[in-house]
Formats: C-alpha cells, structure tokens, sequence
C-alpha cells in the first residue's frame, strides 16, 4: 500500500515538474521577445535624436510608410522602451519565483526517493528500457 502511495506521489511530483518547468520555458520566451523589443526600440530612437525637427520621418504600418512628426516616433518609442523595461521586470519576478516552485518540488522529489529507495530503483528501471 505505501508503494502505490509512493508512485502515487512521485506522478504527482513529476507533474508538477513537467509544468512548472514549461511555463519556466515560456516566461524565458517572453523575456528574450521583450529585450528584443527594448533593444529595437532603443536603436530606433538613437538614429532619432540626431535628426533636426523639421526632418521628414515616416513610421511603418505594415507595408505602408505614413510621414509623422519626430516628435510622435521619439515619443512612441520611449514609450515602448518604458513598457518593455517594465514588463522585463514583471516577468523577472515570474521567473524567480517559478525557479523557487522547481526547487521545492526538486526537494520534494528528493525526499521521497530518500524515504523509499525501492521506488528509486523502480523508476531507474523504468527509464533504462
């Protein structure tokens, strides 16, 4: 009985790894698509600020190029590079904190094959054939 307890409980870790260990994968995604926004952003605005006021500057809206002010491309840009700094932020702590769940679950996971070396012998077994 506390065998099948103990495969019970390891199902369940391994779950739970699974998951947390895709949404790591997906916040990681998430993080490299914002920096890559912020560095666009950042390049485009220091080609920017050199160019006088008065300059013809053009924003692209899918194929099309529309003439816009300087000023409305320097400030659409801060602006992305503002939310893309802050969402950067917000998805740190995302990740942090799901680095912390795969830890615990890490230890959990440990502890159970500590109190029961039959299952770690099992679960051995299992994935060498």
């Amino acid at each position: 009985m506390a065998d099948e307890a103990n495969r019970a409980a390891f199902m369940e870790i391994q779950g739970r790894m699974i998951e947390l260990t895709a949404k790591l994968k997906q916040v990681q995604t998430q993080m490299r698509n914002k920096e890559g926004e912020k560095k666009r952003a950042f390049l485009t605005l220091e080609e920017l600020r050199p160019l006088s006021d008065d300059s013809n500057t053009y924003k692209s809206i899918g194929r099309t190029f529309v003439l816009e002010p300087k000023s409305v491309l320097v400030n659409e840009h801060e602006q992305k590079l503002k939310d893309s700094e802050s969402a950067i932020a917000s998805l740190l702590t995302s990740k942090e904190y799901i680095e912390k769940q795969v830890a615990e679950v890490e230890s959990n996971l440990r502890e159970l094959l500590n109190q029961d070396p039959g299952l770690a012998r099992q679960i051995m077994s299992m994935t060498v054939m």
